[in-house]
């Protein structure tokens, strides 16, 4: 079973939610973004956010460790249930990304992943890629972030035929 197999394309999975604390947002940002407005409560109202707000990096560090959590409680799912289970590998990037909305402290992010299409990856062993739009709201449905995502899937392909 690949991924489109188990996850038709238009098929809108809920990966998981993330509460930004202060702590979390000063911690992330002194180490991987150190701009005042992500690092200093104080200083950060004097800039156009208005208040402390998480790095775009960091929505998308927590965007990715949703979706790790999801893949592998669906594998062990679907392990338990006896069925085939989707190889994925690595990514071969992302484009089209968009931080539309800051996120503040208390902010609660949930995370979601819709897959588009697939398409056979030319000579890779029969090997697919597929593209997914992934993208954060937060508690007020508003977006925050998206994405295109490609993910290649290592599962070995059968030719279907009709």
């Amino acid at each position: 079973m690949n991924m489109l197999d188990l996850y038709p394309a238009g098929t809108r999975l809920k990966l998981g939610d993330v509460t930004f604390t202060d702590e979390d947002i000063i911690r992330f940002a002194r180490q991987f973004d150190p701009q005042p407005f992500h690092t200093d409560a104080e200083a950060a109202k004097s800039f156009v956010f208005g208040g402390l707000c998480a790095s775009g990096w960091h929505t998308c560090a927590n965007w990715m460790k949703s979706f790790i959590r999801f893949w592998s409680a669906e594998m062990q799912r679907l392990q338990a249930e006896g069925s085939e289970t989707p190889r994925i590998g690595p990514s071969p990037g992302f484009n089209d990304l968009q931080w539309l909305k800051p996120v503040f402290a208390g902010d609660t992010i949930s995370y979601w992943m819709t897959p588009i299409e697939s398409r056979r990856m030319p000579g890779a062993k029969g090997y697919m890629m597929v593209t997914a739009l992934c993208e954060g709201f937060n508690q007020n449905g508003e977006p925050v972030l998206r994405f295109h995502s490609n993910i290649i899937d290592l599962t070995p392909q059968t030719e279907k035929t009709s």
